[in-house]
């Protein structure tokens, strides 16, 4: 089940799109594939992290990455 922070990267036309799951609306629209990646890692970390799932071409998954939080306050060694 998808979470609310959840993104997702596919193609539509010409452009390669980022958005939020469950979002009616895309967040972010590209010329390239890697640059809406990199706009969904971005998003992702400032929001508190979450899964990213990236579609080819065919709208097959091609990949899932969890991306972390990049505010943790935390500073644990180990």
């Amino acid at each position: 089940m998808s979470k609310a922070n959840d993104r997702m990267v596919y193609k539509r036309g010409n452009e390669w799109v980022n958005k939020a799951n469950g979002d009616d609306h895309i967040s972010s629209s590209h010329l390239t594939q890697q640059e809406a990646i990199n706009s969904a890692r971005n998003m992702l970390k400032n929001s508190g992290g979450g899964e990213l799932t990236i579609k080819a071409k065919n709208q097959l998954i091609r990949e899932k990455n969890t991306i972390p939080n990049g505010h943790d306050p935390r500073n644990i060694k180990g």
